[in-house]
């Protein structure tokens, strides 16, 4: 990571300003009955973003440890650091559960722990560990039903911290369960290990991306047609949960279509300020994670004069006008946030906590 692609990060940058309107939605909007133009604009941010955040994740673990040859000590080295950074926000995580429920941490620290047991691996097995996961969280769809421990009427699972509940939701229906989300992960590590300097590797990143996604949208109109049976119907339309093979497949040609442009944003712009703040952004997204669910849910609940609660919003929900501008200031303090601390530190404050304690 000594030298490292600035693509890579304003694509870190994007996904956290997508997440950003996704949580704010979902806390205070009406991100299940999405009204007007831009209650639906803000809906689009919702699977896309989470799937680039993970996908970005696994190509920084891929970044890592990107070297031709590693000696045996090497190995073990990277394989500890990485295994100690999983179990930092899989506790970070689950300590932010507490005040936010649908939390991506604990889980990140799941995706990340299996990947160190496969860093070394040809990166083919990467493509197959996505593959295995998929087909994993379908074949657990026949065996136990979807929602259960669910109360749908505001999103909380009723037994997480029993330890059935806590297995089953981390699994296989929690909101980012390793089963199929973990498939975004080993995509990742298998986008890290490509020449991302050949801009040919760009293109055709891109895209398959496209065609796929493109493919995709041409089934869901279809199935919005009703030309196929109601079961089918769902299972092509769902959104976010559950994560069935159409969406998963449609975030991740998205996220094939974003990246490859962020990459050639990136080596184009290089010495443009705006790329450069953005960067920088990128480079602290576990600091603006955290802080844009607590310090931005705080700030939003005391401007609004609602209730915050970390589930589904109860009360008459914000506009989506009024989310989005605030969404969008609280992406430029962050950016402003990044750019003074990097003046003062190498890395934000919670990833500077993490490097310290993986070493």
């Amino acid at each position: 990571m000594n030298q490292r692609i600035i693509g890579f990060d304003l694509a870190r940058a994007y996904a956290i300003f997508g997440m950003f309107i996704v949580n704010f939605n979902f806390s205070f909007g009406s991100v299940m009955a999405p009204s007007g133009l831009t209650g639906r604009f803000l809906n689009l941010f919702t699977g896309n973003s989470t799937a680039i955040f993970i996908i970005c994740a696994g190509m920084g673990v891929a970044l890592m440890t990107n070297k031709p040859v590693y000696s045996k000590e090497e190995k073990a080295v990277l394989k500890s650091r990485i295994l100690k950074r999983s179990w930092f926000l899989f506790v970070l995580g689950l300590l932010l559960f507490n005040w936010w429920s649908g939390d991506i941490l604990h889980f990140y620290g799941g995706y990340m722990h299996v990947a160190a047991f496969l860093l070394f691996v040809p990166k083919r097995f990467y493509l197959w560990g996505a593959l295995v996961a998929i087909v994993v969280f379908h074949l657990l769809l026949l065996l136990l039903p979807i929602e259960t421990s669910w109360d749908f009427s505001n999103f909380s699972y009723r037994d997480f911290w029993t330890a059935p509940g806590f297995l089953r939701n981390t699994f296989y229906n929690g909101w980012n369960s390793l089963f199929p989300w973990i498939a975004y992960f080993f995509l990742g590590m298998w986008l890290g290990r490509l020449n991302w300097q050949d801009s040919l590797v760009r293109r055709k990143v891109f895209f398959t991306g496209l065609i796929v996604f493109i493919l995709l949208q041409g089934l869901r109109l279809l199935a919005k047609e009703q030309l196929f049976s109601q079961y089918w119907t769902d299972y092509i339309l769902a959104e976010y949960f559950p994560p069935y093979l159409p969406f998963v497949l449609l975030t991740m040609a998205f996220a094939c279509m974003v990246i490859p442009v962020c990459m050639y944003i990136g080596e184009k712009y290089a010495k443009n300020p705006v790329v450069l703040a953005l960067q920088q952004t990128g480079q602290m997204t576990l600091t603006h994670y955290v802080m844009h669910l607590t310090l931005g849910m705080i700030l939003m609940a005391a401007m609004t004069g609602k209730h915050y609660t970390g589930f589904l919003e109860d009360e008459p929900p914000t506009s989506p006008f009024y989310i989005l501008g605030y969404s969008v200031l609280f992406y430029l303090f962050s950016i402003l946030f990044s750019l003074l601390w990097r003046k003062q530190f190498r890395n934000g404050p919670l990833e500077m906590l993490m490097r310290k304690i993986s070493g």
